[in-house]
């Protein structure tokens, strides 16, 4: 006779369910899903895979966010320079950029463990409904926003390149905007000193060419140049000299007396310049100022252009939100119907217990007040325990206000009966009253 083998033979004779016991990689990434890994353990390959999957891209999604973040700080805080020489990094602030960076990653960790662990499984079946996406709806907005925080730093490292060029034009085009200008700010300026100055200058000039004009006529006559004078130092060439003499002593007169105004005039002048040198180095500080996330960013969406930029985005949030949509196409597994189970145990164990009633059509009324034919459950939660306890606390209560309630009438039964032999003790006269009050 012939044996025929059924599935429980076959699983006893094979090595399928035994359960292999997972590594510490394996069990930490199924707590990055969020999935209880003491539960987890006891289900079949598939569900291990499963959560092994989803734990793995909420830890990526952590790290992309920590290496974001902390270039994104270390941008935002270096010491601004000019964008194309870059070869010195700031160490203090790359420290800083690496503690931000852990924290702002294990803050995304966590808010996607959250999110993923928090979506639920759907319907069990592999369909997305639109109840199902409605529900979700507010976890992939903020899914959404993760993805993007955690995009646009790594599209600004990733046309690093296109980026410090494009900017380094733009640092150039704003110091020569930012050079004419301050140089026209102080044209003005000099010009006011510089028009003092020319005046003095002006009229000094006058008594100097007359000095020259002098000077040239006492030699011609000294030669005997001149016309019909011959040479020598005759009387006429004395009356130039003094003339000439004349002429240089007014010219020594006229730079005593603004000598103090040519001082203070060249002071000014020197002292604009001076400030305009310094204006003019600060507008380097300025236009190399220039170096910010926020016009990184610009120069990324101008470079990269929209679609691609787009695209990266997109790119991030398929990352960041794959796992929603894959936690709602699941099909019911042996690790959902454990899960239940347990929940069900712990419920049943702490003396909690749902119950449903059944509400019938004439129960129900519209706002017309005609019955509604149909019927709908009522679901409620019983709290044994509590039930238990409120219940043995009123006991407890009230057995011991019939115990007060006893001792009082007993003690009343007792000075009754010592009134009744002894009522003179309770009998005050007026004698006895008055011998008390004195």
């Amino acid at each position: 006779m012939q044996h025929h083998q059924t599935p429980h033979d076959y699983l006893a004779h094979s090595n399928y369910d035994k359960i292999e016991t997972p590594g510490a990689f394996t069990r930490f990434l199924w707590t990055c899903a969020g999935a209880d890994k003491r539960i987890l353990v006891n289900c079949t390959y598939a569900d291990h895979v499963k959560y092994f999957c989803l734990g793995g891209i909420v830890l990526a999604t952590g790290i992309l966010a920590a290496l974001a973040g902390g270039y994104a700080f270390y941008t935002i805080f270096q010491p601004k320079g000019d964008a194309i020489d870059k070869d010195q990094i700031d160490v203090f602030t790359c420290v800083l950029s690496v503690i931000f960076g852990l924290f702002w990653g294990l803050i995304i960790f966590n808010l996607d463990r959250f999110i993923i662990s928090s979506t639920g499984k759907g319907d069990g079946t592999d369909a997305i409904t639109p109840t199902e996406f409605w529900n979700a709806l507010p976890r992939l907005l903020m899914g959404s926003v993760i993805a993007l925080t955690i995009s646009k730093p790594v599209e600004i490292r990733m046309f690093k390149t296109e980026i410090d060029a494009k900017l380094y034009e733009k640092q150039l085009e704003l110091q020569k905007e930012y050079e004419k200008r301050t140089t026209a700010n102080f044209e003005e300026r000099l010009k006011v000193v510089e028009g003092d100055l020319g005046k003095i200058v002006a009229e000094r000039q006058k008594i100097v060419d007359r000095i020259k004009v002098a000077e040239q006529a006492y030699t011609d006559n000294l030669m005997g140049k001149a016309n019909g004078v011959g040479a020598g130092n005759g009387p006429l060439s004395k009356a130039l000299k003094g003339q000439l003499d004349a002429i240089n002593d007014e010219l020594n007169r006229f730079d005593n007396l603004n000598a103090a105004k040519l001082n203070e005039a060249e002071k000014k002048r020197k002292a604009i310049l001076t400030e305009k040198e310094k204006a003019l180095m600060q507008n380097v500080n300025v236009a190399n100022g220039l170096d910010g996330l926020l016009e990184r960013l610009k120069l990324a969406h101008e470079i990269a252009g929209f679609w691609i930029s787009l695209f990266i985005t997109l790119l991030f949030m398929a990352i960041e939100l794959a796992p929603i949509f894959f936690k709602l196409m699941m099909i019911k597994s042996p690790y959902d119907y454990l899960d239940e189970n347990h929940k069900a145990l712990i419920i049943a164990r702490h003396g909690v217990q749902k119950k449903g009633h059944l509400i019938g059509g004439s129960d129900l009324k519209d706002s017309s007040g005609k019955p509604i034919n149909r019927a709908t459950e009522l679901e409620y939660d019983v709290y044994l325990l509590a039930d238990k306890m409120l219940e043995e606390k009123i006991r407890l209560l009230e057995s011991e206000l019939k115990i007060k309630q006893h001792i009082i009438d007993k003690h009343i039964i007792s000075k009754k009966s010592d009134i009744d032999a002894h009522p003179e003790k309770y009998i005050q006269t007026e004698d006895s009253s008055n011998a008390q009050q004195a």
